[in-house]
């Protein structure tokens, strides 16, 4: 008798633990909304970066224009805040879920949540490992990295010495650049040193500044983002050599570098586009339509040229 007790008390507990992992009854989405009754939730990376902060005025003109709400948090490049952060908004009640993973592993925890209650999750410029996406709005990656060696072999030949700038560990947007980078970079140039510096532009400057002491002949640096290769030129200058300098994103700083006659050239994203598009396949869902599984947003190689 004792021991069934003890087992109906077990069960008790373990049914009231898994209620209490569910948001409230008021949370739960409703795929019957109106437009102008529809939260979406956002989680961006970073708004220290001014790509995301264009990604997040794309989403947020978008969705005014539709008449959406929006609710923004930024993760600050720490994946656990983002997974906090993502919980948090299931709580809020949110519709949809537009999330721009810092990790793309970290952050299958927090899709798999909103995938327990219906939740739709769209992923910007980043994709999840794990967990029911319904769409990722991104550039092509892969093609962007391609363009960029390309690039490096057609102005300085083949078997040059390059050096490659590696994002956040883990992120989708490094794996994929990296990638395409080294689709061609292997065969084609000569890869003398990479290394990750986290798409932040202080930390592509310390880390250029060990690797040129290092590598004294490089001829050209491959940035995952804009950010890291401005400071990669900041400190190119400071050593006095001339080396060429290829970032990805399109940022204005960035621009105005390739402008300047700083940066050779950059992978240029639209990040705005990404945004809009992210909203428009969120609102599609809601809706009961349809959406492709990879969403491409065009790249454009922008030189002082062009």
């Amino acid at each position: 008798m004792k021991k069934l007790i003890v087992l109906c008390l077990s069960l008790t507990l373990m049914l009231l633990s898994a209620c209490s992992m569910q948001p409230p009854s008021w949370a739960k989405p409703d795929k019957k909304k109106d437009l102008e009754d529809i939260k979406i939730g956002l989680s961006v990376s970073t708004l220290n970066n001014p790509f995301f902060v264009s990604l997040r005025d794309g989403v947020v003109k978008e969705a005014k224009s539709l008449g959406m709400e929006v609710i923004i948090v930024d993760a600050q490049n720490d994946s656990a805040k983002q997974v906090n952060d993502v919980e948090d908004l299931i709580q809020q009640g949110v519709d949809a879920l537009l999330i721009n993973p810092t990790d793309s592993a970290s952050i299958s925890t927090a899709v798999q949540s909103a995938n327990n209650i219906g939740i739709p999750v769209v992923t910007l410029d980043r994709s999840a490992d794990k967990g029911i996406v319904e769409a990722l709005v991104a550039s092509d990656n892969i093609k962007g990295g391609e363009m960029a060696a390309n690039y490096m072999i057609e102005k300085l030949g083949e078997k040059a010495q390059v050096i490659e700038l590696e994002g956040v560990p883990g992120a989708s947007a490094t794996r994929e650049r990296g990638q395409g980078f080294h689709n061609i970079a292997d065969e084609k140039l000569t890869i003398i040193a990479k290394q990750a510096a986290d798409f932040d532009r202080t930390k592509g400057l310390t880390v250029m500044e060990n690797l040129l002491q290092a590598n004294p002949d490089v001829k050209a640096v491959f940035a995952h983002n804009d950010e890291m290769a401005l400071g990669a030129i900041e400190a190119i200058n400071s050593s006095g050599k001339d080396v060429m300098v290829i970032g990805f994103d399109g940022n204005d700083d960035a621009l105005n570098a390739i402008k300047s006659g700083d940066m050779e050239a950059t992978v240029a994203q639209q990040p705005e586009l990404i945004g809009k598009l992210a909203v428009d396949a969120a609102r599609d869902v809601l809706q009961g339509k349809k959406v492709e599984e990879i969403i491409a947003a065009p790249l454009k190689l922008v030189t002082k040229e062009n």
